[in-house]
Order: structure tokens, then C-alpha cells, then sequence
């Protein structure tokens, strides 16, 4: 007779996961708590592999796990969660800025590249461009 249920491994391994992540996850209350074999061993329902698949997407999506928790929870109480696509779009808000904040950091990187400075604090090329020399007291 076969256990009911997959055990932690195999959970791990089908759904890309270590096993130290997937009880992370059950702590977090994103899984709930499995049932135990006689033995002892936990025995996740088959559908943990895809809940896992899901969490894992969303993280990819840049949302954290709270958020994820959150949507997990509305979803579990049946009700559609109608706030998802503002919540998307929050997120889409929160990734241009990152990327605006991105860009302007590479900008700089690429000045400091192009002007060939060698220093934080005592740069020696002509018109440098990091804004950190002043950090010593020279103005």
C-alpha cells in the first residue's frame, strides 16, 4: 500500500525546491502543515507541487513572499481577488522606478568608466565624476 501523499523529497525535487525552502514555506503558512505517515514522514497532497510552481512564478514577478501570502489567503477563502490587478499594476509602478533608479546608477557607473577614474576618495582624473570626493572635506 503507498502512502498517501508525497513526501518531502519528492515534493522538492518535482517542484525545483530545496527541502529547507519548502519547509520555510510551511512555517510561513504558504503550505499548509502536511499530514504524517505512521512514521512520522510528512506527506504533501499532490497539489503542493503546483502551489509551489505558483509561489515560486510570483516571486518572479517581483512580488514578496508577504504579498504572495496575502494572494494565497484571499485565494483560499474563494473569493476572486479582484484587488490583483491593482496589485499588478502597483508592482509594474514599483519595477519602472527600480529601473529608473537602475539606469541612472549604470550612467554613472559608465561616466566613472569613461573618465578612467581610479579612486573614491583621492581620484586623480580631470572632471570626475563621482560625486563621493567631497566625502574627505575637499570641495
Amino acid at each position: 500500500m503507498t502512502p498517501a501523499g508525497l513526501r518531502t523529497g519528492e515534493v522538492a525535487e518535482l517542484a525545483g525546491v530545496n527541502i529547507q525552502t519548502l519547509r520555510y514555506y510551511e512555517r510561513r503558512g504558504l503550505l499548509a502543515e502536511p499530514a504524517r505517515s505512521l512514521g512520522g514522514h510528512r506527506l504533501y497532497p499532490p497539489d503542493t507541487v503546483a502551489l509551489l510552481t505558483v509561489i515560486k512564478a510570483a516571486q518572479r514577478l517581483g512580488f514578496t513572499l508577504d504579498e504572495v501570502a496575502d494572494l494565497l489567503a484571499t485565494g483560499r477563502r474563494h473569493h476572486p481577488a479582484p484587488d490583483l490587478r491593482r496589485r499588478a499594476i502597483d508592482k509594474i509602478t514599483e519595477i519602472d522606478a527600480k529601473i529608473a533608479d537602475l539606469t541612472a546608477i549604470r550612467t554613472a557607473l559608465a561616466e566613472v568608466v569613461d573618465a578612467r577614474c581610479d579612486s573614491l576618495t583621492n581620484c586623480t582624473c580631470a572632471d570626475c565624476p563621482i560625486p563621493f570626493v567631497t566625502i574627505g572635506g575637499r570641495e
